[in-house]
């Protein structure tokens, strides 16, 4: 699953198809709740300023989810 962890309006801008948008101090269990507790989250940022991904990544982490963390960005 890819997840963007951008804000909605540049979500709205531009993403990549079939990605879902949760910012990522918004990761939290409930959120993920439709999800399989294996599946795995791809979390990509703006741009190489943005940490966004990173810090979705160990939210994910945290909450016992896989995770990858896309190195490059969406630019």
């Amino acid at each position: 699953m890819l997840l963007d962890v951008r804000s909605p309006a540049l979500f709205k801008c531009s993403h990549i198809p079939g990605a879902v948008n949760l910012m990522h101090g918004k990761i939290i269990a409930s959120k993920l709740a439709d999800y399989s507790h294996d599946t795995p989250f791809v979390t990509y940022r703006a741009g190489p300023h943005c940490n966004g991904a990173t810090r979705g990544a160990i939210r994910l982490t945290q909450l016992g989810r896989p995770e990858k963390l896309m190195i490059d960005s969406i630019n």
